[in-house]
């Protein structure tokens, strides 16, 4: 069942009837999702031994064990519970607005709920009928490049804009840019967390503004840890298999060579998703481990088609062919071949095409006029 809340009132949708999931047992969700290293297995024998979780919540030692728990998650649960108010907790939910949906409710994610052990409760704001199967993980180094930057934003850019919609962990670097150009374009994107929904523990704190305007624009932000949950280290690898198992696959754009997205990609081959990934310079450190996963299978991508063809998405509206953008010149076609593989200053430009300088401004002017290049500053262009 899944709950919002509004107003300080617990509000229930009553297209909900068919889930299986009672107020109780939704609330002691909660409760149990206070205490560490439980999981939806251990959760399942909860409830396959008690009659419900708000009775699994006051069992005692022994029938805990009886029920399949090891002795030192029974023993962490009868001493932690003492700290633990069901309906404190709830009502802290109220206060800051965030929903909960549990394992077995209709409005679980689907692709989710297909993963090798897969939250036993989500903690979301936003509305979750905007996620839909559609969705893909887009992911890379927190020390992004301006290469990255470039290609995550062209990349990003034509996914959403067909309506593709991108889950990524609201980090610094690579997902914040493929948040951003999602909310840019005014489009769905998915953002989960390391930590609590609270917001004093979003992480990074500068990243609080973004996850608003993720909101304002029919985004969502997901969490399987309670509020309270700080952006502790070892909550990120746990994340990132959320990250993957909301997709259909998983983009890494950049990544060094024990880059955290390596992890969510791992997940994604587990959880049998295609994972993507984007060449990059063979010095760049930056791209060890994104060239590391193509040398291994993983699907080379120059464009958003590579991605719509993997996953035969048919019913994705297909990009402008090759030849809708056909240079015009032969000095067009010059520079934006160069432009194709790095960004390069204007006088590298001329170094590399043997044209003249009133040559090299024309042909980028007409460039930039025709939407193929991009200034980036300083004299600097790329191929958009």
């Amino acid at each position: 069942m899944i709950l919002h809340f509004t107003n300080h009132a617990y509000l229930t949708n009553p297209t909900h009837l068919t889930n299986l999931i009672s107020m109780d047992d939704l609330k002691y969700s909660v409760a149990f999702s206070q205490i560490n290293r439980l999981g939806a297995k251990k959760i399942e024998l909860l409830k396959n031994y008690f009659r419900n979780l708000e009775t699994a919540w006051s069992g005692d030692y022994p029938d805990l064990i009886k029920a399949g728990l090891d002795e030192k998650i029974a023993e962490e649960i009868v001493i932690s519970r003492k700290n633990v108010d069901p309906d404190q907790e709830m009502e802290k939910l109220q206060k800051e607005n965030v929903s909960i949906v549990a394992l077995g409710d209709v409005h679980y994610p689907k692709l989710l709920k297909e993963i090798h052990l897969p939250p036993f409760i989500l903690y979301y704001k936003g509305d979750l009928n905007n996620l839909n199967e559609q969705a893909l993980a887009v992911v890379g180094t927190r020390k992004i490049s301006n290469y990255g930057k470039i290609i995550t934003q062209q990349i990003v850019a034509e996914l959403a804009n067909q309506n593709l919609i991108i889950v990524s962990g609201l980090a610094e670097g690579v997902d914040s840019v493929a948040h951003q150009t999602a909310v840019e374009h005014k489009k769905t994107t998915v953002a989960v967390l390391g930590s609590g929904l609270a917001r004093e523990n979003i992480y990074p704190s500068f990243n609080r503004q973004l996850a608003d305007r993720i909101l304002e624009n029919n985004g969502i932000i997901i969490s399987e840890f309670p509020l309270s949950m700080l952006p502790l280290r070892h909550n990120f690898p746990i994340r990132n298999r959320i990250i993957s198992g909301l997709s259909l696959g998983t983009l890494v754009v950049e990544a060094g060579e024990s880059s955290g997205a390596l992890i969510t990609a791992a997940f994604a081959l587990e959880q049998n998703r295609e994972v993507f990934a984007i060449p990059g310079g063979i010095n760049s450190p930056m791209s060890i481990g994104t060239n590391n996963l193509i040398k291994r299978g993983a699907k080379l991508v120059q464009s958003a088609n590579d991605i719509f063809d993997e996953l035969n998405l048919k019913e994705l509206k297909q990009f402008k062919s090759a030849e809708s953008a056909i240079p015009d010149s032969p000095e067009e076609a010059t520079i934006t071949k160069h432009l194709e593989l790095e960004p390069l200053h204007i006088n590298e430009i001329m170094k590399r095409t043997d044209l003249t300088m009133r040559e090299v401004n024309a042909t980028l002017t007409l460039l930039e006029i025709k939407g193929r290049i991009r200034n980036l500053g300083n004299c600097t262009y790329f191929v958009k």
